[in-house]
């Protein structure tokens, strides 16, 4: 079966470390930060839509599905993916892809490589990994699923995110470092405080030189 792939992105988050503020909506390269990643994650997916919590207004120019955690209590990322799986499954496709709303750079081919290693085994969960680190925000979840998860929620206060993929046939998929200008960065580098962001700035402005 060809997986039909929904994108997911993972705005959830409290910022305590950006200071105040939404950060997936400050200001990188002249657009909100998530407008980088939407651009990028659009043309990898079937249909696209953000999780976070509050006012959904706050994104309405991207003009997407705002998914609210089921789950009290900004409960992290697993409350997200469990979202992005409701979404999903109403939609009738078979996986998410998740994506961070801080991670402007992430691979163009996230989507592809991930559903490769998903190849026959469609049960499977496939996260993304670079310089000998696992981001479990970024991953390919088959809606299948779903139940399962909403159940682990349901019964445990462990909300960490392998705590849950440990328990289900699960794989890796490494991405090297990419180039930005004249830099070479992990591709999955995010912008979680003032100074990430400011790099990131830098990184979009040498790109644009």
């Amino acid at each position: 079966m060809i997986p039909v792939v929904g994108g997911v992105i993972l705005a959830g988050g409290l910022s305590r470390r950006m200071g105040s503020g939404d950060k997936s909506l400050m200001t990188l390269g002249g657009k909100p930060m998530i407008g980088h990643v939407v651009h990028r994650l659009v043309p990898q997916c079937v249909a696209l839509a953000i999780n976070a919590n509050g006012d959904p207004q706050r994104f309405s120019a991207f003009g997407l599905p705002v998914l609210s955690d089921s789950i009290a209590g900004f409960a992290g990322p697993l409350a997200g993916i469990l979202a992005g799986l409701d979404w999903a499954s109403s939609e009738k496709m078979t996986h998410i892809v998740t994506a961070a709303s801080d991670t402007p750079f992430f691979p163009s081919a996230l989507c592809a490589r991930l559903t490769e290693v998903n190849a026959g085994r469609s049960g499977s969960i496939i996260l993304a990994s670079s310089s000998g680190r696992t981001h479990p925000v970024f991953g390919l979840w088959p809606v299948s699923l779903r139940t399962d998860l909403a159940s682990w929620m349901a019964q445990t206060q462990t909300r960490k995110v392998l705590a849950w993929v440990d328990r289900h046939d699960n794989d890796i998929v490494d991405f090297p470092p990419i180039r930005l200008g004249l830099s070479e960065i992990d591709p999955f580098f995010n912008a979680n405080t003032p100074a990430d962001l400011k790099h990131a700035e830098q990184l979009v402005n040498e790109t644009n030189q």
